[in-house]
């Protein structure tokens, strides 16, 4: 058995539902004004940013803010320079998957945080429940296109409960 034989993503085959499975993730804890904060955002290209709930792209990689010391830093499948690129930084991407939907009605039916753009656009995150699962909720365009940060374990109720409020 190989390795690609034991990567499964939890919605493989899914009908329906967008998965962008096997996202590298890690997340980093520091102080913000910290001498550790200011080198790893000279090594990720970007700063961490300090607006609550917003996103910094560093080239191919985006710093989502999710606390005041938080951050989850977002790369590309097989991103291995990226989970071991600090000591601070913790390889989370076995946590969860990557659901996207480009639907803002279709998610308003079970979130609770604000979506109408004058209060939630591209470049925002928040930390939620969507259908009552814990969700990291992140807007990447204006069409809107959203991605869902679920975990692993609970990708396949949040795929049915999104498939079954579109209607289809």
């Amino acid at each position: 058995m190989t390795v690609e034989d034991l990567r499964r993503s939890p919605l493989a085959d899914y009908p329906g539902v967008t998965e962008i499975p096997f996202l590298t993730m890690v997340d980093v804890r520091v102080p913000p004004a910290g001498d550790a904060a200011a080198r790893i955002s000279a090594r990720l290209g970007g700063p961490l940013p300090v607006v609550p709930n917003s996103v910094v792209q560093a080239g191919a990689r985006h710093i989502l803010w999710l606390g005041p010391d938080e951050w989850l830093v977002v790369g590309p499948d097989g991103d291995s320079e990226l989970a071991g690129m600090f000591p601070e930084a913790v390889d989370v991407s076995a946590n969860r998957t990557t659901i996207e939907v480009r639907s803002r009605d279709l998610l308003e039916h079970g979130c609770t945080v604000d979506l109408h753009p004058r209060a939630f656009h591209a470049g925002r995150c928040a930390q939620t429940t969507i259908a009552r699962t814990q969700v990291i909720l992140w807007q990447t365009s204006d069409e809107p296109v959203y991605r869902l940060l679920v975990r692993a374990s609970f990708a396949t109720y949040l795929a049915d409960w999104l498939s079954d409020a579109s209607g289809s």
